[in-house]
């Protein structure tokens, strides 16, 4: 660690400021300790490079407070809380607020030097990315764009991911399926400090369980059966950008406890080997199902779900924003026949958006995208007021239609990369191949996103 990073300190307690202060200067950092939070107030500003820890129960101005004025010089500014066991709560409640991690005392050394590590490097990422791009402003521009609506819920949605996408906190994204929790994700990456880094997605419920933990952590040669040569994870290939776990309520007790592990001390292991890594990437989970209705079941792990809940954003089902339907029909018209190459077109009239405003959506914009996609084919009639209701399918033409879609989310999520794809959908690179030639699905049409 260069000596030129930053760490401020702030503890009333001196006996505790002198070990930190030896622990992280042995760790290569630069510190400056304060007793008092006024005091270290003063040599904080915008421009400052480093991180702040500091205890929350002190005399004078408290950890909290201290946290709420150094948001108001720079919301970006990295905070790590140090708080007692009975302050937990607090602390959660702080993160919720912006702070970027905290330490339960009585904390080791290597938890510290850790977790500035992490902090200092977000806040190089930050502001690099402010110098080059100005400001994160821009990023609304971004979500407006690919998140259309002017329902409260979807602003309130939108203005939820601006706020996260600028903090490198874990997310946890809710919601039915088909909420638009895929692109809730890759926006969050894609205008955050790491947009130029790995964005890598496992849907977690397709996969066989079995699987999941040599795909996740990786493994060595001869970790198993068949396992001729060591091979990297996702965490691994996510470094330094994010891992985007889908459907993060179907994984069984034992995962979870490895994935709370993870989350708790940012290291793993790959199968096979007891060698730790360090995790360089955010988390971003998903779920459709109510994480605190399985944990009450004892069906997922509660303090996993309470380290979720610091960070979350609920995507609205689509029946709550029945107003946001016709402009979302016409936006998904624009992308999907942009993909096509087919924009002549005919435009829906009044009264067939109408109509469709008054469906109940259960598949919500995953279930309107394939609309657009019928309608562009002629298959859905553009001026059919009854239109609103897709035609009724076989068995076999709904489970095609599922495939399809399932197919279409992943290497739009991917961009197009096979391997990805395949990988996390748990198939061979052949099966996918005829499945995509079966399901008239072309690679191409997914390299390059349509805003």
């Amino acid at each position: 660690m260069s000596t030129q990073a930053d760490v401020i300190f702030v503890d009333d307690d001196k006996d505790v400021r002198e070990t930190t202060i030896e622990s992280l200067s042995l760790a290569g950092h630069e510190v400056t300790a304060f007793a008092k939070a006024e005091r270290a107030l003063e040599r904080i500003s915008r421009d400052f490079r480093g991180v702040i820890v500091s205890d929350i129960r002190m005399p004078g101005m408290d950890g909290i407070q201290f946290l709420q004025a150094i948001q108001e010089i720079d919301e970006a500014l990295p905070v790590i809380l140090v708080t007692g066991h009975g302050d937990v709560p607090l602390a959660v409640a702080a993160m919720q607020k912006g702070a970027f991690d905290f330490l339960e005392k009585p904390f080791s050394n290597q938890a510290l030097r850790e977790r500035v590590s992490r902090a200092l490097q977000f806040r190089k990422l930050r502001l690099e990315n402010r110098e080059l791009r100005g400001t994160l402003n821009g990023s609304g521009d971004a979500i407006d764009r690919m998140m259309v609506g002017s329902s409260d819920v979807m602003q309130q949605a939108r203005e939820r991911l601006r706020m996260l996408a600028a903090t490198d906190l874990d997310v946890l994204l809710t919601g039915e399926s088909g909420t638009g929790k895929d692109l809730a994700a890759r926006l969050l990456h894609d205008m955050s400090a790491r947009a130029g880094q790995p964005f890598v997605a496992i849907n977690l419920a397709v996969l066989p369980e079995e699987n999941i933990e040599h795909l996740l952590f990786g493994h060595e040669a001869d970790a198993f059966p068949g396992a001729s040569r060591a091979r990297y994870g996702k965490l691994e290939h996510a470094r330094g950008g994010t891992l985007y776990l889908d459907e993060v309520g179907s994984l069984s007790p034992a995962l979870q406890t490895k994935l709370l592990r993870l989350v708790d001390t940012r290291r793993f292991e790959r199968v096979g080997s007891n060698e730790p890594i360090d995790l360089n990437a955010r988390i971003i989970t998903s779920t459709n199902r109510s994480l605190a209705a399985l944990a009450q079941a004892g069906e997922f792990r509660a303090d996993l779900m309470y380290r979720f809940a610091v960070a979350t954003v609920e995507m609205p089902a689509l029946r709550d924003h029945a107003e946001d339907v016709p402009i979302l029909f016409q936006h998904l018209l624009r992308i999907t026949s942009a993909r096509h190459g087919m924009d002549d077109y005919r435009r829906p009239s009044a009264d067939y958006l109408g109509a469709l405003a008054k469906r109940d959506w259960p598949g919500n914009v995953r279930e309107l995208r394939n609309l657009a996609e019928l309608y562009l084919v002629g298959i859905e009639e553009p001026n059919d007021s009854e239109g609103a209701s897709a035609p009724r399918e076989s068995l076999h033409a709904r489970m095609e239609a599922a495939e399809r879609d399932a197919i279409v989310d992943t290497l739009i999520r991917h961009r197009g990369n096979l391997k990805a794809s395949y990988e996390e959908l748990g198939i061979s690179r052949k099966t996918l191949y005829e499945k995509m030639i079966r399901h008239k699905l072309n690679r191409v049409d997914f390299t390059d996103e349509t805003e």
